[in-house]
This record gives structure tokens, sequence and C-alpha cells, in this order.
């Protein structure tokens, strides 16, 4: 006979959760490039993942958006083939390769099957060694950022981030900038500046390579000389400007004519991720936005019904950081959702409950090791360690560490790191409507902003 389950009673977990990652090993090329490698033999996959500090928070002021138009042009050709030719040899090996750019790092990827590895890695050290940088290949990628500038334009949500990192950082520091730049700095890069920047700023000094897979690490060490050991452009970059820059709280507000909802940025600018409060911040906020029982959420989607979803986050540079507040709402409740995630934001500041501590540590503890599953995400968390100069321990350690956060350190976090008075709030959507909504606001000025974050009104 079959026992009968009681459902009213929650399953409680028979053992506490382990997670211990494989072993990190890392090597320095005779170039001078760091190497952090995982073998993880239970696939025939490796994937590599390559960091170079040359992002477009370094990019002269009379250019921005050349760090990510250099990252376009990366793999448009290398060696002795052409953008076509190169992209049909790695889809000939079932491989793949990406390059991005992001305001502190310009990455390039690939992913192979262990058997078309060092195939791939040739490919590889093709883009990097050798890319052709050829003038019709040029024009055609500037033209495509030409297009994504256009279409940002009539982005509400993209907007609104891009606005918000002006608003905080302002322009004494590069993260204000955007990745893309605009028109006015695009027109000014031509073929010789990306040439350049390879040369000045794209270098094995300036980088770390993440490599995971099914490989033994004499093999990797050994493919990775005889491919890249010739690579030894020296870094020139320049110094970016980082500085911490304060704001009084004000409302900024893009006008969007026909908008029916508005696009919502409550923030500031704070520390950088090796804060030493990292991991009571990272539970204080979790608690406040950031999973789907935060208060936020159960305020303003379950209570109030304004919004689909709201969030928090603590967002991390290599140099610095930010917290945001993000929700959509319509047009003729933004108002109430403002005033409401302000109210919020106050209300933390006064403590959590136990309850709330013990859900969310259990949350994050039973839901991490999940994030360490497929390559993709094992080199992307190793890439975590290279970008904020973390520990090797750091993942090996983490489960302690969020058990070891307490309630009175979580209340602490909130005193310290939600700068109400600090506060700035991007609006993006109807300004007629907006204006008379805010024009009694007491939280802060009201002003009209352009595209670019100038102040019109």
């Amino acid at each position: 006979m079959l026992k009968k389950i009681d459902r009213s009673i929650i399953p409680q977990p028979k053992e506490e959760i382990k997670f211990n990652l494989p072993e990190i090993k890392t090597f320095l090329l005779s170039n001078g490039l760091k190497v952090l490698f995982v073998q993880r033999d239970f696939l025939p996959l490796i994937r590599i993942n390559l960091i170079a500090n040359c992002g477009s928070s370094f990019d002269p002021a009379e250019k921005k958006g050349l760090a990510n138009l250099f990252a376009m042009m990366i793999d448009e050709g290398a060696g002795e083939y052409n953008s076509l030719e190169l992209s049909e040899e790695f889809e000939l090996l079932g491989s793949s390769f990406s390059a991005t750019c992001n305001h502190d790092n310009v990455y390039l990827s690939i992913r192979a099957l262990t058997e078309n590895f060092e195939r791939t890695l040739e490919l590889f050290s093709l883009i990097i060694l050798k890319p052709r940088f050829n003038i019709n290949d040029f024009q055609r990628e500037k033209r495509k950022v030409e297009v994504k500038l256009l279409q940002q334009k009539d982005d509400p949500e993209e907007m609104a981030d891009l606005l918000f990192n002006k608003v905080i950082y302002f322009h004494d520091n590069s993260y204000s900038n955007p990745v893309l730049g605009d028109e006015t700095c695009l027109a000014n890069i031509n073929l010789e500046d990306i040439k350049n920047f390879y040369k000045d700023y794209f270098a094995p000094v300036n980088s770390q390579l993440i490599v995971t897979g099914n490989i033994q690490p004499e093999k990797l060490i050994n493919l990775l000389e005889s491919n890249l050991s010739s690579w030894n452009n020296i870094n020139k970059a320049s110094s970016a400007k980082f500085g911490k820059t304060v704001n009084t709280s004000k409302v900024y507000i893009l006008n969007k004519e026909n908008a029916v909802q508005t696009e919502v940025r409550i923030g500031h600018q704070s520390e950088k991720r090796q804060t030493p409060d990292y991991f009571a911040r990272t539970v204080m906020n979790m608690i406040l936005g950031g999973q789907f029982t935060s208060r936020l959420n159960l305020n303003l989607r379950e209570q109030k019904g304004f919004t689909y979803g709201v969030s928090s986050t603590f967002s991390y540079y290599k140099y610095s950081g930010d917290f945001c507040v993000s929700t959509s709402v319509s047009t003729e409740n933004t108002f109430a959702a403002v005033n409401e995630i302000l109210n919020e934001l106050k209300k933390i500041k006064d403590g959590v409950t136990i309850q709330e501590l013990d859900f969310t540590l259990s949350s994050m503890i039973r839901r991490f090791p999940s994030q360490f599953e497929s390559d993709n995400q094992m080199v992307s968390n190793l890439s975590l360690l290279a970008i904020h100069d973390l520990p090797l321990s750091y993942f090996n350690n983490y489960l302690q560490n969020v058990r070891n956060v307490t309630i009175e350190e979580v209340n602490k976090s909130a005193l310290l790191n939600i700068r109400l008075d600090e506060l700035s709030i991007v609006l993006v959507g109807n300004r007629i409507k907006l204006l008379d909504s805010f024009s009694n606001f007491s939280k802060g000025t009201v002003q009209i902003i352009n595209e670019n974050g100038q102040i019109i009104e």
C-alpha cells in the first residue's frame, strides 16, 4: 500500500548543499598572457574566452565607439581568409567564434569539439595575430553601428539604460560614455584608428585567457605557446577617468511623444566589486528587488498592479559600480510607482525580518551549483575572477560566505548602500504628462534632457 503524502507540509532538504569547483590551474605564457584553466572531461568540448582590458571606457574623447568598432572588425578576415572564408572555416569545424565589447573589456570567444580544437585554435590565433582590417569591411561595420544608433533612439528601454549611466556617472567618468559611441564621434573614426587601436591597446600583457573543457593542461599549454607566443603587442592605453560623482536627487525626463508607458530607472553610483560588505549587500538587494518574491515586486506587481516586473541590482564595472531600480509602467501610474519605489527604498533602511533573511539565504545557496552546469556558465564565472581580481578560492568559499551573513550585517548594508539623497530618477516617456504629474514632486528638481543626456530645460 502506497504511503499517503501530506502536501500541506513543505519538503525539507535532507542534507546541506555542498559545492567544490574543479581545480583552477593558472599559467603564464612566454608573452605575458595569463591563463586560467578548468579541466572538464565529461563532454568533448573546449571553450576559450580572451578578455582584453581595452573596452570602451578607454576610447579617446573625440572617438567614442572605437573599441566597439574594433571588436566588430577583428574577425572580418584574418591571414589568408576574407570574412566569408573565415566564417566558413569555423562552420566546417562545427566551431563558433564571437567578439564583443563592453565598457571594460573586449572579448574574443571560441567553442570547439575537442577533436577540432587544434584547427580552431589556429584560426583563433590568426584573428589575434593577423586581422586584415579591410576598408570595405570597415565601411560595412561602421554602417551597422550607424543603424544601431538610430534604432537605439526608438527603444525607450535602451535609452533609459544609456541615460541612467550618463546621469549618475556624469562627464568626469568614462563609464558615462555609451559603448557604441555617438554619431559625431563615429564620423571621426577611420580605418587607421582601428589599426592603431589593435597595435596600441590589444596586447597580451593587458589580457587574460579563460579556458575550460576536455583537454590535458600540458597539451593546452603547448598549443597556446605554439599559436600565441608571437603575439607581442605592447599596451599603450592611456588612463581612463573613473572618478566618484556624488549626485543630488533629481528627476530627468526624456520625451517620447506618443509613449503610453514610462521606462523608469532610479539609483546612484556605488562602489566596485571588492567592497568588504559584498555578500551582505547582495543579500539585502535580493530582499529588496533581486528576486521574484522581493519587496519591490510584491508591492508594484502583486499589490498595486503597476508593472509586470520590477528589479533592483548592484552592477559592477572593473573600477566602479552602481545601484539601480528598473521597471516599466503605464504613463498614468508613473508618479505613483516612483513614490512606491522610494517608499520601499526608505523601508529597507529600517531593517529586514529574520524570515526574509532565511528565505533569501536558502534560495541563494540552493541555486548556486546550477550556475556552473554548462561550459558557457563555467567560462563566464571564471571570467569574473579575472575581471574583478577575485581570489581563485572565491567560488569554493561562496556558500560559506553567504551562510555567514547576519541580519545585523544586512541592515547595516541597507543603511550604507541605499543613499536616498543621491538618487537620480530617469524617466523616458510622454514629457507633457510626466511634467504634469511631477510638477510638485518634493524629492528633487525636474529637468528635461535630450538623447545625449544634456539638460535642455
